[in-house]
C-alpha cells in the first residue's frame, strides 16, 4: 500500500470472532457496524502523575458514539492485531504521543448493548506522563481529570455507553481486588 493513501476508517479491515472470542472471519469496519458483527475493541484508562484521568469527547465525525464523552482511550483491534498491541497503538494515536509504556491489561468482557453493538473488549491502564496532543480526527475536546470530578460528571455528560460499562466494571474490579489483596495478599502474585 502506497503510505500516501488514505484509507477510511470505514474501511478499515476487522477481525469478526464469536461468543468464545475466536476469529470467525473479517470484514470492514463498516460492515462489521453495520450488521452488528461481533469483534474485538480494547479500552485503556490514561492517567498522569497526578492520579487525573484523561476525558475526552469524540469528534462528531465517529462512525459510534459520536459527539460523546469517554473516560477511556481506545478503539477497534485491526485484523491480525492481538489487544495488547492495539492497545498500545489506540493509546498513543488517540493521546497524540509517543513513547508510552505497554499499557497494563486488567480484564476482559463482552459489551453488548442488545442492539447492534457488541465486541469484546479489553481494559487496560497506562500512565501518561507526557504532554498530550489529541488526534484531531478523533478527539474533539480532552483534559486530566480529577477522578472526583469525573464522577460528577457522570450525570452531566453524553458518555459512551460502552464506556460506562467497562467503568462500572472496572470499579467493580478494583472493590474485588482490594477484598482479594487484603484477604489474601498471595492470590494476586
Amino acid at each position: 500500500m502506497r503510505s500516501d493513501v488514505v484509507v477510511s476508517s470505514a474501511d478499515e479491515i476487522l477481525d469478526v470472532v464469536d461468543a468464545h472470542d475466536e476469529i470467525i472471519g473479517q470484514a470492514r469496519r463498516a460492515e462489521v457496524y453495520a450488521r452488528g458483527l461481533l469483534h474485538r475493541c480494547v479500552f485503556i484508562r490514561a492517567t498522569n502523575a497526578r492520579g487525573e484521568v484523561f476525558v475526552h469527547r469524540r469528534t462528531a465525525s465517529k462512525l459510534v458514539f459520536p459527539a460523546m464523552y469517554d473516560m477511556f482511550v481506545g478503539g477497534v483491534v485491526g485484523a491480525g492485531e492481538t489487544y495488547d498491541d492495539a492497545a498500545l497503538r489506540e493509546a498513543e494515536e488517540e493521546l497524540g504521543v509517543s513513547g508510552l509504556p505497554q499499557p497494563a491489561a486488567l480484564f476482559k468482557f463482552l459489551f453488548d448493548d442488545g442492539d447492534r453493538h457488541r465486541w469484546w473488549s479489553t481494559v487496560y491502564e497506562v500512565r501518561c506522563d507526557l504532554p498530550v496532543r489529541p488526534q484531531e480526527e478523533e478527539v474533539a475536546w480532552g483534559a486530566f481529570l480529577p477522578e472526583d470530578e469525573l464522577r460528577r460528571r457522570l450525570d452531566q455528560w453524553p458518555w459512551v455507553p460502552d464506556g460506562l460499562a467497562a467503568y462500572a466494571r472496572l470499579q467493580h474490579f478494583r472493590r474485588e481486588a482490594g477484598r482479594v489483596s487484603l484477604a489474601d495478599p498471595d492470590r494476586l502474585q
